[in-house]
């Protein structure tokens, strides 16, 4: 029912311009308006005049059907295949983490001197590498792939993270470049647990 009254509606909607129009382009008004009527009149009266001959009738949707939508997926490219060279060096470069690279001994004191660190600053540096790797210059982050004694990410930015001593100047540069010193690294790590 409510669909009958759009349909006339529309009708009576569309008759209100095409009458007053037609009867303008004639040049007279219809014949139950004056002349000197306004448009709006015109459309009012040629609406109430207006007749409708047929009725047209919309269904309603069925809503009970379901329907799928088959969409194609898009293909997994293929992983490239990963080089392993046999030198130890190379293989903490190139983003394999797999095997640990140092295999040296030493003492945390030795690596510290030949990594150039200042002794002032070792309480830090203790400190953060002991949170970071426990001291062991051969933890992996399984998840990031950080490597050495700082957890160095990603562990291709030196040539062997692994090595303790070039772990730890690497470290040494980092901390004095981006915190100003190792007592600003250790601030920053203390409240931040990372750094």
């Amino acid at each position: 029912m409510a669909s009958l009254f759009a349909v006339l509606g529309v009708v009576a909607f569309g008759g209100a311009f095409v009458i007053p129009a037609g009867a303008a382009l004639a040049g007279s008004a219809p014949e139950s308006q004056p002349a000197d009527s306004s448009l709006y009149d015109a459309a009012v009266a040629g609406a109430q005049q207006m007749t409708v001959d047929h009725v047209v009738v919309v269904s309603a949707l069925d809503r009970t059907s379901s329907y799928e939508a088959y969409v194609t997926p898009t293909p997994t490219p293929t992983p490239e295949p990963v080089t392993t060279s046999s030198s130890s060096s190379s293989s903490a470069s190139s983003g394999s983490y797999a095997a640990p690279a140092y295999t040296g001994g030493g003492s945390k004191e030795e690596w510290l001197a030949a990594a150039g660190i200042a002794s002032s600053d070792w309480g830090y540096v203790d400190y953060i590498v002991g949170r970071e790797s426990g001291w062991n210059p051969n933890a992996t982050n399984s998840s990031s792939g950080a490597c050495g004694l700082v957890q160095i990410y990603p562990c291709s930015k030196v040539d062997n993270g692994y090595d303790p001593v070039v772990n730890l100047s690497w470290a040494n540069s980092y901390a004095t470049g981006r915190y100003g010193s190792w007592a600003g690294a250790y601030e920053f790590w203390t409240t931040n647990h990372w750094w």
